[in-house]
């Protein structure tokens, strides 16, 4: 059996926030209608995908899919249920924006099967949250996790952006001071990135917002790392921190290179090594389904050579690059290849083998981009 994740992509939104760049809608008038076309959808890839796969996650990713009545969800993992062989314990991730549940909505949740929330925060500066445009305040912030947690969600996680305009070290330190007071189990923090067709790029574009440096950047970051460490979390990802036992199952399953299924407008698939894109539009995307079971725009068979490039670079992006299962996979040719330049940057301690892994360290971590592009 495979394991593998399904991702559900919800796209309806309040509120299209400046850094943005995710297909979503401001309006409701077709979310029943994207219902029946999701679950449309679902059942037709389990006639080609189901017989040899294990799910282990559902993703409910957005958009805003807190938006949406517990019972919305309840027949989209029925659906999924019906139609594939689901874990017992698989996770089942519902992204949440503060505002838009109450304490009641979250117990709806739970009862409907999702186990985990993740929580899109930002910030606790009232400042920064009202330049990005987020609909909510940091006192409402807070609230949603407690919330959460007396709902029953023990696990629970934040996300959070550094490297804002004007954002202080002490700013900065604050926010993650803030975060490990709170009930959470996992915490992702990731540096403020300029999209194209986003407001935030036109933004920058016009002179009226300016950027940080990446110098700076790096000093945001390497602070995240030895707070985050100091405070029981431990990095598994480029971007992403759990206490032991809460890494997410879900992110792994993408870092790990293990297959997965997504759902909805402008959902991105991975199986059989094919790669495919559903279309963004909500519109195209039903009117595709209800014609021909999938909303598939573009697909793309992928090389050997793709492949090794796309594992190392995950592996090494996370938990670390196994040697043996890189030998199984794709032979010893890499390995050799770079040889000369790994031991340089163990050497540098950029890298570190452990356990028949190599790993990036701390300041690995720091310049990954620079490293993934000397390897060949």
């Amino acid at each position: 059996m495979i394991d593998t994740a399904i991702y559900i992509h919800i796209p309806f939104c309040d509120h299209k926030c400046i850094y943005c760049d995710f297909y979503s809608i401001i309006n409701y008038e077709n979310t029943s209608r994207y219902l029946e076309a999701v679950k449309k959808e679902i059942a037709n890839y389990a006639k080609q995908f189901a017989h040899n796969r294990k799910i282990i996650s559902i993703f409910f990713g957005g958009g805003t899919p807190s938006l949406m009545e517990a019972g919305y969800l309840c027949e989209i993992i029925k659906e999924i249920n019906t139609n594939f062989s689901v874990n017992d314990d698989a996770e089942i991730t519902l992204e949440t924006n503060p505002g838009t549940v109450s304490k009641a909505k979250l117990t709806d949740f739970k009862n409907a099967g999702i186990n985990r929330i993740s929580v899109g925060i930002q910030s606790f500066d009232d400042d920064d949250l009202k330049f990005l445009t987020r609909i909510h305040d940091s006192k409402t912030a807070k609230k949603t996790l407690y919330d959460a947690s007396e709902a029953g969600f023990e696990n629970l996680s934040l996300d959070l952006i550094f490297n804002l305009p004007n954002q202080t070290k002490e700013k900065w330190k604050k926010n993650l001071e803030e975060s490990v007071a709170l009930p959470i189990k996992h915490l992702s923090a990731y540096s403020l990135i300029l999209e194209q067709g986003t407001i935030l790029n036109k933004m920058v574009l016009d002179g009226k917002v300016k950027l940080q440096d990446v110098d700076y950047d790096a000093d945001l970051y390497e602070l995240t790392l030895e707070f985050l460490s100091a405070n029981g979390f431990t990095q598994y990802e480029v971007s992403n921190f759990a206490k032991p036992g809460f890494q997410c199952i879900h992110n792994n399953a993408y870092w790990h290179y293990k297959e997965y299924l997504s759902f909805g407008t402008s959902a991105h698939s991975f199986a059989n090594s094919k790669r495919w894109k559903n279309y963004s539009s909500a519109r195209f995307y039903i009117d595709a389904v209800n014609k021909k079971g999938n909303a598939a725009a573009s697909e793309e068979d992928l090389t050997k050579e793709q492949m090794l490039d796309e594992y190392v670079m995950l592996a090494l992006r996370s938990a670390g690059l196994d040697l043996a299962e890189l030998q199984n996979k794709f032979g010893n040719a890499w390995y050799q290849k770079n040889e000369k330049l790994i031991q340089k940057l163990i050497t540098e301690k950029f890298l570190i083998p452990k356990r028949n892994k190599l790993a990036l360290t701390s300041s690995g971590f720091a310049i990954c981009d620079e490293i993934l592009l000397k390897l060949e």
